[in-house]
């Protein structure tokens, strides 16, 4: 997990620097940093979420779920299995399991990998930048670069049967959803007090001009600010911003567990669910909202408690998250 760090945004730290095997399997690829076995952590502490009774538990809720079992197409027109190297099976509830088995001949062979997931009907558009992958285990973490800049690490869902169809350059909606080891109120007694004559203004200046119009920047919103006066000729009063109010991601320094995250955002919507009789909470947060940006808003689940259901929409909250992607062929722009 990162270590938890004062909310910042996240284009303002420095990324780590890796020493891995970097590969491009075609000119229209997205480049490949190969991961080794070593490398990759496993699943064990997403399966501790749900479970303290892993050994138990998760074995019985692969073979519960081979009864809802669908084979998700992806990016993919159509799959057939006999061309299938390994084998996704996934199911439609919003809390489910998703397996990879390998297969011979078009049918399924040996198990390979099996790890908790949420489906989310938020998204950013984005184009892949790199992917971080173990092809043994078919785990892979995707770099994506959204349409603002923003660097945002998340594990790929479909990975195994999406790999051969990422194309570099190119822009996809990806969903993206997260798993959540901790969900926790924002710290509301952390402010900064803003003193500069010049920096207050200006904060003042955008405040007023957005206000004025309809709460959205206008185009010329630089050149507003410049001319903009104040009502009286006293000076401005500081500004006191709480950081508590702030919306943040701080993705993970490790190779390989990037996707391990840290945030703090808006809740938007909250709901409850089921995973194998175990209550689950769903929190749509946002966890990065800029100017004239689309906000970068994921669908969490927790296991419910007293915060949790203490917790309501339009609070802020902070977590440690386990971020996830998912690229369906259905919500991708027209050709």
């Amino acid at each position: 997990m990162t270590t938890q760090a004062s909310p910042q945004q996240q284009d303002s730290r420095a990324e780590p620097t890796h020493s891995a095997t970097l590969t491009t399997p075609t000119n229209l690829s997205p480049l490949k940093v190969t991961l080794t076995d070593a490398q990759c952590a496993g699943h064990g502490d997403h399966w501790n979420i749900l479970t303290d009774h892993i050994t138990e538990d998760v074995p019985n809720w692969l073979q519960q779920s081979i009864d809802d079992a669908i084979i998700p197409a992806g990016l993919n027109t159509d799959l057939v299995k006999n061309d299938m190297a390994n084998l996704l099976l996934s199911c439609d509830h919003i809390c489910h399991i998703n397996q990879v088995l390998s297969m011979h001949d078009g049918k399924p062979q040996t198990f390979i990998n099996a790890y908790p997931c949420i489906r989310s009907p938020y998204g950013l558009s984005c184009t892949i930048d790199r992917i971080i992958a173990n092809d043994k285990t078919q785990d892979a973490v995707l770099r994506l670069i959204s349409e603002d800049g923003s660097v945002i690490y998340a594990f790929d869902q479909l990975y195994t049967i999406n790999q051969l169809l990422y194309q570099k350059d190119k822009a996809y909606f990806v969903n993206f959803s997260a798993w959540a080891y901790t969900i926790e109120p924002s710290d509301q007694e952390e402010v900064i007090l803003i003193e500069d004559p010049e920096a207050i203004r200006y904060h003042r200046a955008f405040n007023d001009v957005v206000a004025k119009n309809g709460g959205i920047a206008p185009k010329d919103l630089e050149a507003q600010i410049k001319a903009w006066q104040p009502d009286a000729d006293t000076p401005l009063a500081p500004v006191e911003i709480n950081l508590g109010h702030m919306c943040a991601y701080l993705f993970g320094e490790t190779l390989g567990q990037e996707d391990e995250a840290w945030c703090q955002g808006q809740v938007l919507g909250k709901q409850e669910s089921l995973f194998f009789g175990k209550a689950l909470t769903l929190f749509d947060v946002a966890i990065l909202r800029e100017p004239d940006a689309v906000p970068f808003v994921v669908r969490m689940a927790t296991p419910t408690t007293g915060v949790t259901k203490a917790t309501q929409v339009n609070d802020y909250i902070q977590a440690n998250i386990w971020l996830q992607a998912a690229i369906y062929r259905e919500y991708q722009a027209p050709l």
